[in-house]
């Protein structure tokens, strides 16, 4: 073995996200060239060890969280429009801020704030909905983050493009850049049903259909989005979705939001094998409806978790999205056995690696799998007791616990501190950029 390659961690639990051994005491796993490739009795360990032996006796090591939905570079924007409705919010202020601001520069720094603030709080893989992806790209390739980045796609001229042909022809130029890169996925990113065209959509699924590109769009955000809709077209955003093709793609479909739900929709969503990737905190800040996720769980729909933007929640955490969700699905479906513990802690891991198609690689800890993992400290009083793992993590504990975070093997978050990225001069440059996004209003 390389010992620069291999390492041990000596936990004192495991929670793997497998349904045979869920969560394992006074374990150890052997990290070998990225992967995991032993998980064994700590007692039964070889007396030899790897050169690096992580001694953490108090923690739990579990899946990096996966947040299936954001817009990483709109941390620039955190907290510049609140208590508004989606419309407004959207349309008076964040696309006028992202008019004057967004370019390279904005979406490189942006993202970088991201990866931080979501290692720091456990994420070790996120799908990205932004402009400039092929700058997210490179930030995310050098901060050794794994990412899904979905190209935008929309009817209308931005700062990264001039319309939808221009959009769809960069899109396939970054997915063929990036198809062996080992931490990077491009997907393509329609906005929304109201923002994209018939014919732009047509295409989308015709470049997915000869790439294998995943899909990913925002979809019944708003029941003003579905009364739109129809009052335009007689047809629910979802029934002209599914009538274009975009439900009978052979790779990933994921659908963000999710919101004002028929029966008959929950169906077509099980039915086509769509992901839905909920976003409760967001949905709930711009009163945007509720995700009936329980309804869809239970009809064998995979359903995923994200933050969205932190523009619109305002934090990237996964750990409160996750006791949002599911504290928000019992007040909701007045069921309190709705989405219990281990079905929100697998929205956040194994659902999102399903998601994204990665289910092989990442979302659970297993050997031959890819070690992307991040520990906890139970040693504080927030998480004393522990009677039950599962809901204490889910529950009681919060991100700030978070002290250790590995992706593909390779160490990012090292007892609370970032490995990468310098922290002071990252909160210094936010100040340039604050003083910058306000001039141009």
């Amino acid at each position: 073995m390389d010992d620069d390659k291999t390492f041990r961690i000596d936990a004192g639990w495991i929670l793997t996200m497998s349904d045979q051994q869920p969560v394992l005491k006074d374990h150890s796993l052997v990290i070998s060239d990225s992967m995991i490739s032993d998980i064994i009795p700590t007692n039964e360990a070889p007396s030899f060890a790897p050169a690096k032996v992580f001694k953490l006796e108090q923690h739990l090591i579990m899946p990096g969280m996966i947040n299936t939905h954001g817009h990483a570079a709109m941390t620039l924007l955190r907290g510049i429009a609140n208590d508004l409705p989606l419309q407004e919010w959207l349309e008076k202020h964040i696309w006028p801020a992202e008019g004057a601001n967004v370019n390279s520069e904005f979406v490189r720094f942006g993202t970088r704030l991201a990866i931080a603030e979501m290692l720091k709080s456990g994420t070790t893989t996120f799908s990205d909905m932004y402009f400039f992806p092929e700058d997210a790209a490179s930030e995310v390739s050098e901060q050794g983050m794994r990412a899904q980045l979905c190209a935008p796609i929309l009817d209308f001229p931005t700062a990264w493009g001039s319309g939808p042909d221009e959009y769809l022809g960069k899109s396939a130029s970054l997915h063929q850049q990036y198809t062996e890169h080992p931490l990077i996925n491009i997907a393509l990113g329609p906005h929304a049903p109201y923002t994209v065209s018939d014919q732009a959509l047509e295409e989308v699924c015709s470049l997915a259909t000869e790439s294998g590109m995943a899909v990913q769009m925002h979809i019944h955000e708003t029941q003003q989005e579905v009364n739109d809709a129809m009052n335009a077209t007689g047809k629910r955003p979802i029934q002209r979705l599914d009538d274009l093709g975009l439900f009978d793609l052979s790779s990933p479909v994921q659908a963000v939001h999710m919101t004002t739900l028929t029966p008959e929709e929950v169906n077509l969503m099980a039915t086509k094998k769509v992901h839905v990737v909920h976003c409760p905190e967001s949905n709930m800040k711009l009163a945007s409806g509720f995700c009936s996720v329980q309804d869809l769980t239970d009809n064998g729909v995979n359903v995923a978790l994200g933050t969205d933007g932190a523009a619109s929640n305002n934090d990237l955490d996964m750990f409160g999205e996750m006791r949002t969700a599911a504290l928000i699905a019992k007040g909701y479906s007045g069921d309190a056995s709705a989405v219990p513990a281990r079905e929100a802690l697998k929205m956040a891991t194994i659902n999102g690696a399903k998601a994204l198609g990665l289910e092989d690689k990442i979302g659970s800890i297993e050997i031959g799998k890819q070690a992307d993992l991040i520990a906890l400290d139970l040693k504080q009083i927030n998480t004393a007791p522990n009677y039950d793992i599962e809901a204490d993590i889910v529950y009681n504990a919060n991100s700030r616990q978070v002290s250790h975070a590995w992706v593909a093997g390779k160490l990012l978050l090292d007892c609370g501190h970032l490995t990468r990225i310098d922290e002071e001069e990252l909160i210094e440059q936010c100040t340039h950029w604050k003083d910058k996004i306000l001039s141009s209003k």
